[in-house]
């Protein structure tokens, strides 16, 4: 399975980079919910984010929303 990486705007995980899987048109998945974007513990929540459009040569994901705990279980 290949990767691309994306820039995450907005949200907890505003400017984090991070490589996802990439789906059959070479793109970010259209949806990635974010649990940790620190690789910590930021918060009991799981983050929404978007694909946006590819601005410039690189994809980014938009923030959309935050879930409480166990919403995405």
């Amino acid at each position: 399975m290949s990767e691309v990486t994306v820039r995450f705007v907005g949200g907890p995980a505003h400017d984090l980079e991070r490589a996802l899987p990439a789906e059959p048109d070479g793109g970010p998945p259209a949806r990635w919910i974010l649990r940790h974007p620190d690789g910590g513990d930021p918060g009991p929540a799981d983050h929404l984010y978007e694909r946006a459009d590819r601005p410039g040569g690189g994809w980014t994901m938009r923030f959309v929303h935050t879930y409480p705990v166990g919403m995405t279980e």
